[in-house]
């Protein structure tokens, strides 16, 4: 270890609390310290290259150290960093909020609330669907409905929307009402009394990220649409890890031809460079605000619609709506697809492989398909021997995710999913046949 590396880790292990880690784990270990980027590839202090098989937490499209992003960061620096949006606008913010809702019909989408990260377009989009109603004489609809196994980030609100028990049940009396249900069948089933206390329901089109990846039956945001315009009640669709062209289309629900009332965006909004969301929604829904003082929307950040950020995602949709891009991203999913089903038949403890677009979860299970008796523990010991092999990623319980930047090439993923093997191979397989 060089002397830069280890000052950079004492420094962490004294100052720093990382989400979502086990603290007393990381210090115990050799964490990796990341210093480059280039394309699909990372570098980390000691000069090891790495796949990177998560797209750093799901936000990286274009790669890294892009050239065309670079060079929007850049210009855009020349200019200002950041201004104010609490009562300013800036040129960058018009023109991204003009580009994001030209990406649906005319007069459906018409506004964009911009903030932070994924956490806090949900956060927007609940907060908007409760006072929404308060405006429009509809009080008692307070509620919301989420799907079992959801998740929709940490802040408060979000984090009432939460599904996975693990992360959210210790705060659950803290946040909004919220009842989880398996399926729009269980929706159907809904009393008038509950329906009507209802604001909306939120859903992550086509996949759920946290909960292994797990793939909606074809058509059900469809009919997810269609009750809510039966029953009154507004739809929220998260697509803070399914848009920008994940599932190979601009954005899941355009599969379907769903348009929801909120539209929430953050991750790849910026190409993985920069932190910023936005919640879209409709004409009808921002006429409620208007009218005086008391029918504001009090919500907002200091680096609200900041104009690197946004600059940056301008460039970033410029490379994502060029000729071709998006028919790539489907032609490399389906290469995918054939490299993980060799995967499967390779490897007897890869019980199942979800995949929707360049998003995939490799199931890890014992030989009969039953569960490992200590959960988590395959996945994460997996993802750790992958880095031996120059693959990052990260597992959620005994699922490893892969989710490639968009722009990696077919022979890229075909690397990525050759040391996914190699990893498995070297503990799943090793650890069942030692009788662990």
């Amino acid at each position: 270890m060089n002397e830069k590396t280890r000052l950079w880790l004492e420094a962490d292990r004294a100052h720093c609390w990382h989400p979502f880690t086990d603290q007393g784990a990381w210090g115990a270990g050799e964490p990796l310290v990341l210093v480059k980027g280039e394309g699909v590839w990372l570098e980390d202090s000691e000069g090891r290259r790495y796949l990177d098989g998560n797209s750093s937490i799901w936000t990286n499209i274009h790669g890294h150290n892009h050239p065309v992003l670079n060079a929007a960061v850049e210009a855009q620096l020349g200019e200002v960093a950041h201004t104010s949006f609490l009562g300013y606008a800036n040129p960058r913010a018009s023109e991204l909020a003009e580009r994001l809702v030209g990406q649906f019909p005319e007069g459906s989408l018409e506004r964009v609330f911009f903030s932070d990260d994924g956490s806090t377009a949900v956060e927007v989009a609940v907060k908007m669907a409760i006072q929404y109603r308060q405006q429009t004489g509809e009080e008692e609809r307070t509620g919301f409905l989420a799907f079992a196994d959801g998740y929709h980030g940490d802040t408060m609100g979000a984090a009432s929307l939460g599904g996975v028990k693990r992360f959210f049940d210790r705060f659950r009396q803290f946040g909004f009402p919220v009842r989880h249900v398996e399926s729009v069948e269980v929706l159907r089933s809904l009393s008038e009394e509950e329906i009507a206390k209802t604001a909306a329901v939120v859903i992550e089109p086509l996949v759920q990220g946290v909960n292994e990846m797990r793939v909606w039956p074809e058509g059900m945001l469809r009919e997810l649409r269609d009750w809510c315009d039966t029953v009154g009640v507004q739809l929220i669709c998260d697509e803070v890890m399914t848009g920008f062209g994940r599932t190979g289309t601009m954005f899941a629900c355009q599969q379907e031809e769903v348009v929801p009332d909120y539209l929430c965006l953050a991750k790849g909004l910026t190409g993985g460079y920069l932190p910023l969301a936005a919640t879209l929604t409709t004409g009808k829904i921002y006429e409620a605000f208007l009218g005086g003082p008391e029918k504001v929307f009090h919500y907002g950040h200091s680096y609200t619609a900041n104009q690197l950020g946004a600059a940056v995602a301008l460039a970033s949709l410029d490379l994502l709506e060029a000729e071709g891009f998006l028919e790539g991203v489907r032609e490399r999913a389906g290469e995918m697809a054939g490299l993980l089903r060799e995967l499967k038949g390779a490897c007897p403890n890869v019980h199942e492989v979800r995949q929707r677009g360049l998003i995939a979860g490799v199931d890890l299970r014992e030989e009969d398909g039953s569960y490992f008796a200590e959960r988590g523990k395959a996945g994460a010991e997996v993802c750790a021997k992958a880095r031996e092999f120059g693959l990052l990623t990260r597992p959620i319980q005994d699922t490893v995710v892969l989710m490639p930047p968009l722009v990696a090439t077919g022979e890229e993923i075909g690397e990525m999913v050759e040391r996914l093997e190699r990893a498995i191979s070297g503990t799943v397989e090793r650890a069942a046949a030692q009788g662990r």
